[in-house]
């Protein structure tokens, strides 16, 4: 069984915004939505959304998408995952993941079901240009790890070291649930931390590993606008670059905007300032004119569309 239990429930202070973090879009998508895409997309069975602020409105939009848990008050990441109280007697392994992390690949996530193997815990890690104050992974001799060091805490030595704690885990899910009840809030926020496990697995002789990414874009979490639009042109970018792989002809490629949900078929030329979204499917021989904005419709065979218009449904 594969499970997993997506983050979801703050606010995004730094948006500026009444909107649910998670609820703000890329490429027209909620964030929440595509991390929920590509976790279906990994092969995962059962997901747990843990959700707190303005619940109501996220679980409004993600009706039918994946269960829901509520977190209140919110005391932590390891507070968080402890209220998907549905998973606790499962078999198999969960995901941890993070609802405004939303450029993650399937690819990646069914990595991390791969290979976490005979360890109870394995950690995504990722060596980014500017690796900053992030939490640092320092990992032993036969590259288990030791511990993750937050960078006010790191010494010299630990601050030189590249590699970063992206906070996406996969554990064993008997093993998780274990250790959650092993959990203290005694620290200066009075807060429960996931990365608390780590210490607790490795005493109880438990193995915890790390799986490194090396695209450190992917991981990126967002925290306010700035960063939403930076995600979005690498989504851009990373989409259309995937469909001109497979053939589709894309004059501009940074006036043209493709949601993942888009679909094409053979032999498609898209022209400049065009925007598809939502589950549009593009039949084989279509021309895409320029200034042409098209959202959850079908484009038929052979069929030239615009210049400027917009069709939806």
């Amino acid at each position: 069984m594969k499970n997993a239990i997506i983050m979801a429930g703050g606010k995004g202070t730094r948006m500026k915004s009444e909107l649910p973090k998670v609820l703000h879009k890329i490429l027209e998508v909620p964030m929440l939505e595509m991390v929920i895409n590509t976790l279906k997309q990994a092969g995962t069975d059962r997901i747990v959304c843990i959700v707190g602020y303005k619940h109501e409105d996220v679980e409004n939009t993600l009706h039918g998408a994946c269960e829901f848990s509520v977190q209140e008050p919110q005391l932590g990441t390891g507070h968080a995952v402890m209220q998907a109280r549905q998973l606790e007697n499962e078999d198999g392994i969960t995901l941890v993941a993070s609802g405004d992390a939303p450029c993650v690949k399937p690819e990646t996530y069914k990595k991390m079901f791969d290979e976490i193997g005979d360890a109870d815990m394995a950690i995504l890690t990722t060596i980014p240009e500017d690796n900053g104050a992030y939490g640092r992974v320092i990992r032993n001799q036969d590259n288990t790890v030791k511990k993750i060091v937050e960078y006010k805490d790191a010494n010299e030595q630990e601050r030189a070291v590249k590699e970063i704690n992206t906070g996406i885990y996969v554990f064993n899910n008997k093993a998780l649930f274990a250790g959650l009840k092993l959990l203290n809030n005694d620290n200066a926020q009075h807060e429960y931390y996931l990365t608390d496990l780590v210490e607790i697995f490795i005493k109880q002789g438990k193995k915890v590993i790390a799986i490194q990414t090396d695209d450190s874009q992917e991981v990126q979490g967002i925290n306010g606008n700035v960063q939403l639009a930076e995600a979005s042109e690498y989504m851009q970018t990373r989409i259309n670059r995937e469909w001109m792989e497979k053939g589709v002809t894309i004059y501009d490629p940074k006036s043209t905007y493709i949601g993942p949900n888009v679909s094409f078929g053979t032999d498609v030329i898209i022209h400049p300032n065009t925007y598809l979204y939502g589950n549009t499917k593009i039949e084989d021989f279509v021309e895409i004119m320029p200034g042409t904005w098209l959202e959850d419709t079908t484009v038929s065979k052979g069929e030239i569309v615009g210049p400027f218009i917009r069709r939806k449904g």
